[in-house]
């Protein structure tokens, strides 16, 4: 019974991370809460371990979901996709390298100082407005640059972009990168910085880098996407390192509960992650991120309220 109950928590734990590692919401924000009310029954070593490789399994999502375009073996594809495919991995490392050397230096620095409720109630709040000020400014100069084209005389008003033929040239007019494959070394080095935001907890890695991709003129698409690439040398890293920190301190030895919880929560985080960037990548094409700024203002607040509540008490 007590396994099925742990399981229970690794399957709920899974879910959140799944749904969080990908949008733009925090997943540090929403662990902090999930775990006031859902603790797992393990060491804290091994807790540490299981946040982090938990992760793994919402990588293998992103490889799954684009193996074609992310492999440059693919028989599929002609020479010239092939060194496209090199050359969208070579951008990867160029966004990589701003956060591995500020990462592997001030991580625990960040974690032992900053990794707390408050610091990620204010992130949250912080990159929520950023987000809905991003978008307003975005939606203005759509409506500007849609207003231009109409001819003299006409008196329909203008207030957003839809999709259509009209939002697509729209977007091709504002964001000078279509697409991921027109990112160049100087746009990812530039995501990448904003990439080393997410030390602070509560940013939102995907958030960071997809404010950073459009600040850096990617349309939102082409933004999401370089987010789940740039995830997956650095999340996978951090899992791999994280397991030989774990096997060198504690060595192999796990309970059967805790491969069980590590197994479910990884497959579980897949498999949601999947669903995530699916939902994520369509809702994008129709609408922007100003949903995503709402709610990161909203979970801010309430993270704020809970746990001065819980300071009162």
């Amino acid at each position: 019974m007590d396994m099925f109950i742990e399981i229970l928590k690794a399957f709920f734990i899974g879910v959140v991370e799944g749904i969080t590692e990908w949008l733009p919401i925090s997943s540090t924000g929403h662990m902090i809460l999930v775990d006031e009310f859902v603790r797992l029954s393990v060491s804290p070593e091994f807790l540490e371990l299981f946040l982090v490789v938990i992760q793994l399994g919402a990588i293998m999502a992103v490889l799954i979901l684009y193996f074609h375009k992310l492999n440059p073996f693919s028989p599929r594809k002609t020479a010239p996709e092939k060194r496209g495919t090199w050359r969208l991995w070579g951008m990867v490392a160029i966004g990589c390298v701003p956060a591995a050397a500020i990462g592997l230096t001030l991580d625990d620095f960040f974690n032992e100082y900053f990794y707390n409720a408050w610091t990620v109630a204010v992130a949250l709040i912080v990159y929520g407005v950023v987000f809905i000020l991003l978008e307003r400014r975005n939606r203005r100069r759509e409506a500007a640059w849609l207003a231009s084209r109409r001819p003299r005389g006409a008196h329909e008003r203008v207030s957003e972009v839809g999709p259509g033929t009209d939002g697509d040239d729209a977007e091709a007019a504002l964001f000078r990168v279509r697409t991921v494959d027109e990112i160049d070394w100087k746009t990812a080095l530039k995501i990448g910085c904003f990439q080393m935001l997410a030390i602070i907890p509560g940013t939102s890695r995907s958030g960071s880098t997809i404010i950073g991709g459009m600040l850096c003129g990617c349309s939102r698409t082409a933004a999401a996407e370089f987010t789940f690439f740039l995830a997956i040398p650095v999340m996978f890293g951090w899992g791999v390192l994280k397991l030989i920190k774990y096997i060198l301190a504690m060595g192999l030895a796990m309970t059967a509960t805790e491969i069980a919880v590590l197994i479910v929560g990884i497959l579980t985080a897949f498999v949601v992650s999947v669903i995530s960037i699916k939902f994520l990548m369509g809702y994008i094409k129709k609408n922007d991120f100003t949903a995503f700024g709402v709610y990161r203002i909203i979970v801010g607040i309430v993270v704020l309220a809970y746990f001065g509540v819980k300071v009162l008490l």
